[in-house]
């Protein structure tokens, strides 16, 4: 079998498996093929990226001022752990920067997401309303 064929074949069993899915909390829609998404949904994983990057914020710092003045001190003591130590030290800060701003970036996307669905979800019911209107006066 040539490639393509074969290549064909996987893809069309892999789309037939897609859409037969089960909704029973981790794929395929329960016999429909559309994305839902509850509000709820997106509220509770806004709120837990929320929730995450408080804690981070709060806790997460907490070794990096007496690792830094440890790194200082060996340094300053001619141990060469001491610039080991300032790495880890910068290399923590980068990190923690980097996850504080993945927690906030999800949580501000989905309230994004949130608000943008109900507008759309504003504008779709008054379209359907109006158009039902206008046939009773045609």
């Amino acid at each position: 079998m040539a490639f393509d064929e074969e290549w064909t074949a996987l893809r069309a069993e892999a789309g037939m498996r897609l859409n037969q899915a089960e909704g029973s909390g981790g794929g395929g829609g329960g016999g429909g093929e559309d994305l839902v998404v509850n509000q709820d949904d997106l509220g509770a994983v806004g709120s837990e990226a929320y929730q995450l990057y408080q804690a981070l914020t709060r806790d997460g710092d907490r070794a990096r001022p007496s690792t830094f003045e440890a790194a200082i001190a060996l340094n300053n003591g001619n141990f060469t752990s001491g610039s080991a130590l300032l790495r880890t030290h910068d290399r923590w800060n980068s990190q923690m920067r980097t996850l504080l701003d993945a927690c906030a970036h999800i949580s501000n996307h989905l309230d994004y997401t949130k608000t943008v669905h109900r507008k759309d979800d504003q504008e779709i019911a008054a379209t359907i309303n109006a158009s039902r209107i206008s046939e009773y006066f045609k």
